[in-house]
């Protein structure tokens, strides 16, 4: 029994899952979506949050361009580039037979500076936030100040008896762990099995404590989450449940905004944007998704896209039970290539929170998400990991009836994979082309 149903049961109320549990990529419409207005009427979070979010992004961006040189050129401010994918979208169109009306642009993640993923929004941001509170706390710092005094050796010192402590599929892990450990403080990252090893050796060469588990994902948050509350001075990274996680991500919208207008792009009833986003847990994603359909309304249609083999939002979402459910319930064996994808359990903040603002989830084999690893490298030249495909396969497979949409895939991360492991990804890609 699961959750007082069979498993006939749930496949009599829900039909996909007989595709989903034979790791059939499937398409989810979400018929529960409302208008924007309405949906996020009904919220106690909003666009003041995530402004206040901005607001303190570019605060802490003289101390970040202080202490990352890299970021120096845009002023300390954590951004990456939208680009136009004109040859991956005609390439992707034929793989699937499909052909794709509108533009297809890459949201390219995998350049954020620091840790080169998605993470560095809602990671780094939590993280600032942490010292910003203590600091505040202590009288040593104030808004009006020049943030680059964070750098100052008193700042680390007082920040290294505070501890942040975080579990993580990888990528969480290495922005959480590479700015904790930049500012002073004493930061333990609890990682999955699944994550991958040369992200564990990065984080170890940044004098970061790793602790690894045998088991997936939500053990190792479990494992976190307990270690943390044992100590008064240690603060938490809640992937699952952070607003404050959350804040940071939706940051990306305000900017999206800002770069679609230099890319002369409108958004409007007549001329829509399709966002397809990479999904875990559904923090990062789900932040996105948020701050967009805050800046877009209803000209923005927000779609999750997931393993075949680990599809928890969507198993949350389509049935309305949310974190009360895993893939494993119904047998699914939550082993993907995908590693920052490795997830059994979604965010239940997350899927409740959107319930009424996403039009819809998809999922995606682990097979194709190589295939356009190597189709993306060899049109467009850009380098990926394999998570960061999933948003990919949106255009081709996500009913659109507009030719005038704009299309955007997500691109979750990838630059800061070592040369030899992506190589591998590459040649699994080709081999499968």
């Amino acid at each position: 029994m699961i959750e007082g149903k069979t498993f006939e049961q749930w496949k009599m109320e829900f039909p996909l899952l007989e595709l989903m549990v034979g790791y059939e990529p499937v398409v989810w419409t979400n018929d529960k979506v409302h208008s924007a207005e309405a949906a996020l009427a009904g919220l106690s979070l909003g666009e003041a949050d995530v402004l206040e979010a901005e607001a303190r992004l570019k605060r802490f961006a003289p101390y970040i361009a202080h202490v990352f040189p890299e970021t120096e050129d845009n002023a300390g401010i954590i951004e990456s580039p939208l680009t136009g994918a004109p040859d991956m979208k005609n390439a992707l169109g034929k793989m699937y037979r499909a052909p794709i009306d509108g533009e297809l642009f890459v949201k390219e993640d995998n350049k954020l500076a620091v840790s080169g993923s998605i993470k560095a929004r809602g990671g780094i941001y939590e993280v600032l936030k942490r010292a910003e509170d203590l600091a505040f706390e202590a009288g040593m710092l104030n808004e009006m100040d020049d943030y680059k005094k964070l750098a100052d050796k008193e700042f680390k010192e007082y920040f290294s008896q505070y501890s942040i402590v975080c579990g993580s599929t990888g990528n969480l892990g290495l922005s959480i762990g590479i700015m904790s450990a930049e500012l002073g403080f004493n930061v333990t990252i609890h990682m999955s099995d699944d994550a991958r090893a040369w992200k564990k050796e990065m984080l170890r060469a940044k004098g970061v404590n790793v602790v690894e588990h045998s088991d997936d994902y939500s053990k190792a948050v479990e494992q976190g989450r307990i270690e943390s509350g044992n100590d008064p001075k240690s603060h938490f990274v809640d992937d699952e449940n952070s607003q404050t996680l959350f804040f940071g991500y939706a940051v990306a919208a305000v900017r999206l905004k800002a770069q679609l207008k230099d890319h002369n792009i409108t958004v409007d009833e007549d001329h829509p944007l399709n966002v397809y986003l990479p999904c875990g847990v559904g923090g990062g994603p789900g932040g996105i998704a948020f701050g967009l359909k805050i800046i877009f309304s209803d000209h923005v249609h927000c779609f999750f896209a997931e393993p075949t083999h680990s599809p928890c939002m969507l198993l949350g979402m389509m049935t309305g039970y949310h974190e009360q459910l895993s893939a494993a319930d119904f047998g699914l064996d939550n082993k993907t290539a995908a590693d920052g994808l490795a997830v059994g359990r979604p965010s239940g903040f997350v899927g409740r929170l959107l319930q009424e603002l996403m039009a819809g989830v998809y999922t995606v084999s682990d097979e194709d998400l190589f295939r356009m690893l190597a189709m993306i490298y060899v049109t467009e030249g850009i380098k990926l990991e394999p998570s960061a495909l999933a948003g990919f396969m949106g255009p081709a497979v996500v009913r659109n009836d507009n030719e005038n949409t704009t299309h955007i895939a997500w691109s979750t991360g990838g630059d800061m994979v070592p040369d030899a492991v992506w190589q591998d990804y590459y040649e699994t890609g080709k081999n499968l082309l």
